[in-house]
């Protein structure tokens, strides 16, 4: 018997890990859906409590920006997980969408490159997001 409760939380950690992984394949088909350009998954549970998942996508301009916006938190929220804070509004160049365990970030292709966030977030893992995009 396990006094010490590590052993409950290493499940409840994986329980939250898999809700993790399930809203990211969500939200990296959503972003596929409306045609985002070069989608990124950095795993950071390792190196962060921000999040368990960075997804990073490009949009070509700012409506295409929005469309992925607003499908993205349509997918998610459908699947009962709403979006707990955005940072950017209609029109910006880089719109950030915090879901707790996932956070995804939209950009325009100049924004995408300046700010650079594979290079910032490099000690995760990078994880290949056709594999999130194909498997259930």
């Amino acid at each position: 018997m396990d006094i010490t409760g590590k052993g409950m939380r290493k499940d409840m950690d994986n329980m939250d890990r898999r809700e993790g992984e399930q809203m990211a394949r969500l939200a990296c088909k959503a972003l596929s859906e409306k045609k985002a350009v070069d989608i990124k998954v950095i795993d950071i549970h390792e190196v962060s409590v921000l999040a368990d998942y960075f997804i990073i996508s490009t949009a070509s301009n700012p409506n295409q920006v929005q469309a992925m916006v607003d499908h993205v938190d349509e997918i998610l929220g459908k699947a009962g997980h709403a979006v707990k804070h955005v940072e950017g509004t209609r029109g910006s160049s880089w719109i950030l969408m915090d879901f707790g365990d996932v956070i995804i970030h939209i950009f325009d292709e100049e924004n995408r490159l300046f700010y650079d966030l594979e290079r910032i977030w490099r000690d995760g893992v990078a994880v290949d997001a056709k594999i999130f995009m194909d498997g259930d």
